[in-house]
């Protein structure tokens, strides 16, 4: 049976969303797709509660802006005792590698690259 894709209307876009979880190397320790009209914030929590099962000694998670706010410190609460780091872009008007960042882009680069 082939995963159900949608559409995410404001950005115009078909196909799915990886909610994933790498360590520091970025190797992969957890994945979860979704249609791409799912939230990053409403992703993770069934991404996390799979990580807390496998991985109980993981104390930090680290993300990007868009899993802040009040529903993803309910579900970060709900799954487990974890330190959320929100790791921003940088404001200023050039490209500048952030280095926790950039460990997930990778990780989806090589996901994606394999996956043709």
């Amino acid at each position: 049976m082939r995963d159900r894709s949608g559409d995410n209307a404001g950005k115009k876009t078909l196909g799915r969303k990886r909610h994933i979880l790498t360590d520091t190397l970025g190797l992969l320790l957890g994945v979860v797709v979704h249609p791409p009209d799912v939230q990053d914030r409403d992703g993770a929590e069934p991404l996390l509660a799979q990580a807390r099962r496998m991985f109980l000694f993981i104390e930090r998670v680290i993300g990007d802006a868009g899993y802040q706010g009040p529903k993803m410190t309910a579900a970060m609460r709900r799954t487990g005792p974890w330190d959320l780091q929100i790791v921003r872009r940088c404001d200023q008007h050039r490209f500048v590698v952030l280095p926790k960042r950039w460990i997930v882009e990778c990780t989806i680069a090589w996901i994606s690259h394999s996956a043709l």
